[in-house]
């Protein structure tokens, strides 16, 4: 039988491993592999594969049998190389033992360095480098870290320690105390030690290794490890490496140092080496904080006005040959690096590399320029940008050199930011809107009828719902920014105010949200606009011609629709026309209309409807000109367009001289239990054709009276939603073709349609064969489709889901993420079923996740011909269609291969 291979080796120029192993031996141990293979400094060592921490997990927290001996060998080979040996008390070999997962999850787990130190190898740590300060300085930070990490002691009880023996001496900077002032700092934390876990500070140097690992392998299911993980979509199952080095020191006097680089500019991209360094220090005085860095480069230095020396000036020579090997790390890995290093006593030692995290901004730059220089080809530009920052982009966003002040902080539902005015009530939004004021709609959450108020909002908060909530959905199809969720706001609307960290907001208050990280903000803070040229043109042309997938947009009103065409949209995909009756100056109309009592009274309050929607149309056309344009008639149940309360009945029937006693009892003879499964869709095309006769005749005589004008037909694609049956498909066909007819006759003229439907009922994917004699396009509405498929309601999922994400039953929300195997099995049936009977039938989606990428990859797989999705959004999806059909290529090229 074979042994597992537990243990990989690095360093003294060569590796077990290389950076194609990034799975088992972790980003990390990946890289000081390969870097170690390059011949680079690297101090040797060795790394714990992911498997171990795998079969850890799975083993109640017990290690494989042969773990030990494969660790001991290792580090027999590191003391090998170095000429030192662990735990020796004349010649010590101390270690640092570090966390390093498949993906970088900065931060999120814990490291320990220096270990090995105890009372005796301290001794021979000052004797090896007749620096006594500096090796009790190593064993008091050691001491600090490992009972941190190891022991759950907290930093603070050892801060006070070390603030008391600083005030004591009168100094303010750690590097001002001598050894024997660490000496006795040494003495009083093994005493904090002692008082807080009731045993003595760990001397076996074995012992103290075996307690890091596990302390390392335990962080990785640390809540905040976690919580990174599910942001940044890392599956558990994937665990952590980890990593054993010999240490080296930067804090070995004034020409030792340890910094951090970018080999380009993460924010803006620009190719200079970014970065900072702190001399006489270690590696974690530069990421916590604690100690002011330096500038790597001259440059660096005069354009941050810093007197104190930069790298290259403090350490020329040493600079020198830093800069030629990070030249050489981005080269070979053919990306931007971010890079640790240690200078000890005058040598260099790199101590990671990784790709750099960056901002979309500076991902575009990357990618273009690498591209342009020839690093990488155009193909793998497109799939180094990750679609979803876009989203950074294409909002104004703050300056993130201004100052603020957070009020509260809730999900960050819709990117971008706003500043305005506090408005608690949709029509006060949307009066203040139309006068030309600036406001943030402030609600204790939204519903369909707060449409307008949200439209005319620059920003919208809630204190309640989540990422999926109605406010959150509509604010990314709007482009809106929208703090979701944010449950330290309390409102009352009665006195026109919130309440928020102790603080009262009247309306009329200036507040900015950021719908990017969900911060609510006192004030005023200054924005940026977004710049889309440059860079994002190139790289979108190049993802364009890439792509199979068309890409439309979800849009009902002029703004919308020119937005996406602004940002490259092929289309609409999805025209809701409900949302065109909500507007203040019809919504009279439409509920004289559901108040008639025959079909006679229905249709004179209707004609007062048509000339609005027609001229809705009409504009939509012309700015979608020669694009196809999806139009959905009437979905939503007639109730929701009816008054509720008895105040708003009393109110609405004084503005429009109804009569109030009718419209209570026609809202209460309306109301359904389960509105989302009733009297909707199709069903009241069937129930009142007349209502869907109008919308018909609306949209057909505007697509005339628009080809008349600009001398180019539109395209329009009339969609009957919710349909279940091949009778009822039957049934909107002829009542479409009849009216479309109709106005042929009247008007003299004639253009193509395409009539269809919205597939958001199971029976309907699966009886698309039916469906398709009779429709010629299929849009999947996919967020319907994810509703009655899981009998899971949308509105109300938030209150039970995130436990099936915390308990791993679900992976991903399924309103956000397309479930691949239920809903995406009924896309592909209904596909296959509808191909069967009309070959030529046009298949597209059009809910939320049609701006989701790895929806966009399962569109891509399944065949479909558009994915259409929020304005805002398109960009996002025109890249992902792209990166979808080069995997989709790929992957056909690998399996000729075999």
């Amino acid at each position: 039988m074979t042994m597992t291979k537990w243990v990989y080796g690095f360093g003294g120029g060569s590796a077990d491993g290389d950076a194609s192993m990034k799975n088992l031996l972790g980003g990390k141990g990946a890289n000081l592999a390969e870097m170690s293979s390059l011949g680079l400094p690297v101090p040797p060592g060795f790394t714990i594969t992911t498997e171990v921490c795998t079969a850890y997990y799975e083993n109640g927290q017990a290690y494989p049998a042969d773990l030990e001996s494969q660790v001991e060998a290792a580090l027999g080979k590191v003391e090998g190389i170095v000429g030192k040996a662990f735990g020796d008390k004349s010649n010590p070999l101390l270690v640092s033992v570090r966390s390093g997962a498949r993906a970088s999850m900065p931060g999120m787990m814990d490291t320990v360095l220096n270990l090995g130190l105890n009372d005796e190898t301290v001794e021979g740590l000052a004797g090896l480098s007749g620096d006594r300060r500096f090796a009790f300085d190593s064993y008091r930070r050691f001491i600090t870290m490992y009972s941190n990490v190891v022991l759950g002691v907290g930093h603070d009880a050892f801060e006070e320690v070390l603030d008391e023996t600083k005030d004591r001496l009168g100094v303010s900077q750690d590097t001002e105390l001598a050894a024997a002032d660490w000496e006795h700092v040494v003495g009083r934390y093994k005493q904090v030690v002692l008082d807080e876990t009731g045993a003595e500070f760990p001397q076996d140097p074995k012992a103290q290794l075996w307690g890091a690992v596990s302390a390392v392998f335990a962080s990785w299911m640390n809540d905040r490890a976690k919580f990174y993980r599910r942001m940044h979509d890392i599956p558990e199952s994937w665990g952590t490496a980890v990593n054993v080095q010999s240490m080296v020191f930067g804090n070995m006097g004034d020409t030792s140092a340890t910094g951090v680089a970018f080999t380009r500019n993460p924010s803006t991209g620009e190719a200079k080496l970014y970065g900072e360094f702190l001399i006489n220090a270690q590696g974690e005085d530069v990421v916590a904080g604690i100690r002011t860095p330096q500038a790597l480069t001259k440059a660096g230095r005069e354009e941050m006005g810093e007197t104190k020396p930069s790298m290259e000036e403090a350490m020329p020579e040493v600079f020198a040959q830093f800069r030629d090997t990070v030249g050489r790390l981005e080269r070979h890995y053919r990306d931007m690096q971010d890079i640790e290093f240690t200078v000890e006593q005058g040598r260099l030692w790199m101590l990671q590399t990784r790709n750099g995290k960056r901002t979309a901004k500076s991902a575009l730059k990357i990618a273009v320029e690498l591209a342009s220089e020839g690093l990488i080809d155009r193909e793998e530009a497109i799939q180094r940008v990750e679609p979803q920052a876009l989203d950074q982009l294409l909002h104004p966003t703050l300056d993130p050199k201004a100052p603020r002040t957070v009020i509260a902080k809730g999900l960050p539902a819709s990117p971008g930011a706003a500043t305005g005015k506090i408005v608690f009530d949709s029509d006060e939004a949307e009066r203040l809107g139309q006068l030309g004021e600036a406001v943030i709609l402030v609600r204790e959450e939204t519903s369909p009828e707060d449409i307008h108020g949200m439209h005319a909002a620059r920003g919208i908060v809630t204190a309640r719902g989540g990422m999926t909530s109605h406010a959150a959905v509509v604010a990314r199809g709007m482009g809106r920014p929208c703090v979701s969720g944010a449950g330290g706001v309390h409102i009352d609307d009665k006195a026109g105010q919130f309440t928020a960290g102790g603080q009262t907001f009247k309306a009329g208050q200036i507040i900015t949200i950021d719908g990017s990280t969900g911060d609510v903000i006192e004030g005023k803070v200054a924005m940026i606009e977004p710049e889309l040229t440059g860079d994002f043109q190139t790289l979108m042309a190049w993802a364009d011609a890439a792509r199979r997938l068309k890409v439309r947009a979800n849009a009902e009103t002029p703004l919308d629709a020119s937005t996406a065409r602004g940002f490259g949209a092929e289309g609409i995909g999805l025209c809701r026309t409900e949302h065109m009756f909500f507007d203040d100056t019809r919504i009279a109309a439409v509920r004289e209309m559901i108040l008639a009592d025959d079909e006679a009274g229905r249709r004179a309050a209707l004609a007062k409807i048509e000339p609005f929607q027609k001229a809705d149309f009409v504009e939509l056309f012309k700015i979608m000109a020669g694009l196809p344009v999806t139009i959905r008639l009437l979905d939503p149940p007639l109730h929701e367009f009816l008054p509720h309360s008895e105040e708003d009945v009393r109110a609405v029937a004084t503005a429009t001289g109804l009569d109030a006693d009718k419209l209570m009892s026609r809202a209460k003879a309306l109301h359904e239990t389960n509105p989302m499964l009733g009297h909707r869709g199709c069903r009241l095309g069937v129930a009142y054709p007349e209502i869907y006769e109008m919308q018909v005749r609306a949209i057909i005589e505007a697509a005339l009276e628009v080809k008349a004008e600009t001398g180019e037909a539109p395209l329009p694609e009339i969609m009957h939603p919710l349909v279940a049956k091949g009778q009822e498909m039957k049934f909107l066909r002829e009542l479409t073709d009849r009216v479309a007819e109709a106005v042929f006759a009247d008007r003299g003229d004639r253009l193509d349609y395409m009539v269809g439907t919205m597939i958001e009922l199971p029976r309907a994917a699966l009886r698309a064969d039916d469906l398709a004699e009779y429709a010629e396009f299929f849009s999947f509405g996919t967020n319907d489709l994810t509703q009655t498929t899981f009998g899971i309601s949308r509105d109300d999922s938030g209150r039970f889901l995130q436990a099936y994400l915390d308990k791993g039953i679900f992976e991903h929300d399924p309103f956000v993420r397309l479930d691949p195997e239920g809903v995406g099995d009924l896309i592909k049936i209904a596909a296959e079923r509808g191909r069967k009977v009309r070959p030529d039938v046009k298949l597209g989606i059009c809910g939320e996740h049609g701006g989701d990428p790895s929806s966009i990859a399962f569109c891509e797989g399944a065949g479909l011909d558009y994915v259409s999705c929020s304005p805002y959004r398109v960009p996002i999806a025109r890249l992902a269609a792209a990166q979808a059909a080069l995997s989709a290529r790929s992957g056909t090229e690998r399996e000729k291969d075999r």
